[in-house]
């Protein structure tokens, strides 16, 4: 039972990684994509905004769908929807269609809470928190996996697409094969499609806002216009969560004060995580003329880091709270980006700093992983999870609006600034939040 256990842990791993690695893929692939599409470049970086969108909003409506369906059947969905997504981005040179594909290809990113909700009905308590970090560290698997893969296929896109196409069916194969049904389902409800378009809405705005501010002014009309209705749409999908029955995002439990330590934590962490890759890849093929190849070559310490660190998470989260974990491994991140700032032309320098990336977000993904759910009911795992994911996500989109924002006004150096500041911000609120947290317990047991 224990090696079937971790057996279906490793195929939802696999599958965690192809869901990450279409995100990270688009990265060194967007000029490319900008001359094949005949499009401007803030045109292009909707290819990657896309994905990180349809992400954002399918990772609660599909967590809550995996609930009471099955999270067995709802991963099996998100996969094929990244493989026809893949195929269509590989096929074409439309823009409109590109990006359609991409619309699709985010609808995988659930797979991580859905994977999490899985090894929670499967894993006894002691062995869970080590499967969590194995299914959080793959993130960093995919993440440099993509970088890979662009640079192996010479920067094509469309070869590139093909092979996350053949990753996505033999992700699928393996869950098919491997992963059991679920023991633990509840009522599904009706899926809030109003909420998934609020939350779209005013995502949208607000990464158009920032994405452009740079080149159209940030207090022009334009950006501003922006800006409120983002406030506008989220203020009212607020008001509209909590009015409906089944939320597409559960707003208490998003600010309850037992995990919104994990929701803060991971927005910053996701934040600074991929503002370091994306201002790292510019930096590299700019400045030190590297290839597509060689930007993945130097991010594979991170990726080999993270997932040698999520071997280890579990034995540390027996001795030490997951907060407290987070707030290292979002200090060691902290380290990294301050060392990338001078930026470093030489390859020691490089490889250095990427191997200390990886050891800070292995620990503090893993930890993450772990922060969200242990206060929550088993049923609401999956929800608990996804609500973490979708944070985590939104960071990401948000970094790569920023990232692109400081890079047009300034030097890669203040991108990797701007990140370390987001590592230096999720630990602290994980350090504080985690102590409070810890305290309120024990004046409850000593009630009690």
């Amino acid at each position: 039972m224990y090696k079937k256990s971790w057996a279906t842990v490793s195929a939802l791993a696999f599958a965690v990684a192809v869901g990450t690695l279409q995100m990270t893929v688009v990265v060194p692939l967007l000029p490319g994509l900008q001359a094949a599409l005949g499009v401007a470049p803030t045109t292009a970086s909707w290819v990657l905004t896309a994905g990180l969108l349809s992400g954002a909003v399918a990772i609660p409506l599909l967590s809550r769908l995996g609930d009471g369906h099955g999270r067995r059947v709802v991963s099996l969905v998100a996969l094929a929807l990244l493989v026809v997504g893949a195929v269509l981005c590989a096929v074409t040179d439309a823009f409109p269609v590109v990006v359609a594909g991409r619309v699709l290809q985010g609808m995988s990113a659930p797979l991580l809470p859905l994977a999490v909700g899985v090894a929670r009905d499967l894993l006894p308590g002691p062995r869970l928190p080590a499967a969590i970090g194995v299914l959080s560290a793959t993130i960093g698997v995919g993440s440099g996996g993509g970088m890979i893969l662009a640079g192996l296929v010479g920067g094509d896109h469309r070869t590139a697409f093909w092979f996350l196409a053949g990753l996505g069916v033999l992700a699928f194969a393996l869950v098919v094969v491997v992963v059991p049904a679920d023991r633990v389902r509840t009522s599904a409800g009706r899926p809030d499609l109003l909420g998934a378009a609020l939350v779209s809405g005013w995502l949208v705005c607000l990464l158009v806002a920032v994405s452009e501010g740079a080149v159209w002014g940030w207090t022009s009309p334009a950006t501003m216009g922006l800006l409120v209705a983002a406030v506008v749409l989220a203020a009212v999908w607020v008001r509209t969560a909590r009015r409906t029955a089944e939320p597409l995002v559960e707003i208490p439990l998003l600010l309850h004060r037992k995990t919104v330590g994990a929701t803060v934590a991971s927005l910053l962490l996701g934040f600074a995580l991929f503002a370091t890759i994306t201002t790292f890849a510019a930096h590299a093929r700019t400045a030190l003329g590297a290839s597509v190849l060689q930007v993945g070559l130097h991010l594979l310490p991170t990726t080999v880091l993270m997932l040698l660190v999520s071997v280890c998470a579990g034995a540390l989260m027996r001795r030490f709270a997951a907060s407290t974990l987070v707030a290292a491994g979002s200090a060691v991140v902290a380290v990294a980006a301050l060392w990338l700032v001078p930026l470093p032309g030489d390859g020691f320098g490089l490889y250095a700093a990427t191997a200390v990336l990886g050891l800070g977000i292995g620990l503090g993904y893993a930890a993450l992983g772990t922060m969200a759910v242990e206060h929550v009911e088993p049923a609401k795992t999956a929800v608990a999870g996804g609500i973490n994911a979708l944070v985590r996500v939104v960071g990401s989109s948000l970094a790569g609006a920023v990232v692109a924002a400081v890079l047009a006004t300034g030097g890669p150096g203040g991108g990797f600034a701007v990140a370390a500041v987001a590592a230096v911000l999720a630990g602290a609120f994980a350090a504080v939040h985690g102590g409070l947290v810890r305290r309120a317990e024990a004046r409850a047991a000593a009630v009690v």
